[in-house]
């Protein structure tokens, strides 16, 4: 019996059950194909628009997944300032947020680019500031690695992963799979690769970013175009218990590893479900700003009913709407008031629990 899987005399041979899983994958396929086949429709703007929702919940959800909680206004402000994109309401962005998008632009931006030590470094060096915690940016970890989870004294060991002396050679190794593997479906490969880096853990910090990384950037390939329209990262993140549950019983367990893959494909096939009601959103946004193109809005209306139908979290209401327009009580009731006047806001509840929602519906549906 060994420790973990990284232990076994034919490690990395990995096997999987292709009766249980290639059927299944077969259809996955099929509506992966009809999702991108959707968002080549969807127009220039419409399509821009996706892309930018995407990656943005892409970013913020794989570092919700490590604990890192990016503000979603500087990631969205990031993506589509170096996408060229013209949206307003642009805010700075800091350090740790550049590096993530970096990071996720590259992956998915430049998929047939080689996968090389470099590249991983690199990536590695942006999501960290240099004085971070003594780690070391941009190279191997020179120590033992370990996932451990509790309080001090009282530590559960998850997972140990390879001694750093093995690192050099194990990432050579994962590196000529990724790059020259062949006979794998992609999708399936972007799965293998997700749990052999993760074992291989090569740098102090940032592993798990990085894996979705090159999980997203295997998937780019496997599409064969970098315009993201499904966000693994944020199943991962809806289900993470469960994501750590699987990895951490594949890690300890043989080289068959067809539990995780069902577990990828469980995930794959979430992300494109969501993916699918994220074009119905932004379709809904186009319609809702047909439907009131010719409305005399002003900046705050525009602005915090763009916000809407973007990362606006729990219920609107007046004092919310002065906070997020940074303006006064009475000038936010004023602009809700407008809004519900023509229609394009309805209004919920009564007295203290009094809220807004967008009309969304359209006339006579």
């Amino acid at each position: 019996m060994f420790d973990y899987i990284h232990h076994h005399p034919d490690w990395p041979a990995f096997h999987w059950d292709d009766r249980k899983l290639l059927g299944r994958l077969a259809e996955l396929r099929h509506r992966q194909g009809r999702l991108l086949g959707r968002m080549e429709a969807l127009g220039f703007e419409l399509h821009a628009e996706a892309l930018l929702r995407t990656l943005t919940e892409d970013s913020v959800r794989s570092s919700e997944i490590e604990g890192e909680f990016l503000d979603p206004a500087q990631v969205r402000s990031s993506i589509a300032r170096r996408l060229g994109m013209d949206i307003g309401g642009l805010v700075p962005a800091d350090r740790k947020v550049e590096g993530m998008v970096e990071m996720m632009l590259d992956a998915t931006g430049n998929f047939a680019t080689p996968l090389t030590r470099e590249r991983l470094a690199f990536w590695q060096s942006g999501l960290f500031p240099a004085d971070r915690r003594n780690l070391r940016i941009g190279a191997d970890r020179d120590g033992p690695m370990q996932v451990v989870s509790g309080p001090i004294g009282r530590e559960l060991v998850h997972f140990e992963a390879p001694a750093s002396h093995r690192v050099e050679e194990e990432m050579e190794r994962f590196l000529d799979f990724f790059e020259h593997g062949a006979g794998i479906d992609p999708v399936l490969k972007a799965g293998v690769a997700h749990l052999w880096f993760l074992t291989i853990h090569p740098f102090d910090d940032g592993n798990g970013r990085i894996a979705r990384a090159i999980t997203d950037l295997a998937l780019a390939r496997s599409e064969r175009t970098s315009q993201r329209c499904y966000s693994l990262s944020a199943q991962i993140r809806a289900d993470r218990e469960r994501y750590y549950e699987v990895l951490e019983a594949t890690q300890r367990g043989g080289l068959d590893i067809t539990p995780w893959l069902d577990f990828f494909l469980d995930v794959f096939e979430r992300a494109l479900a969501r993916a699918g009601e994220n074009v119905a959103a932004v379709l809904r946004k186009a319609r809702f700003w047909r439907r009131h193109a010719v409305a005399s809005l002003n900046d705050r209306q525009r602005a915090m009913l763009d916000r809407l139908f973007g990362d606006f979290v729990g219920k609107l209401t007046s004092s919310k709407w002065a906070t997020l327009a940074k303006t006064s009580q009475d000038t936010a009731a004023r602009d809700i008031d407008e809004l519900v006047k023509r229609g394009i806001l309805v209004k919920e509840g009564g007295g203290r629990s009094t809220s807004y929602s967008l009309a969304l519906d359209e006339p006579g549906s």
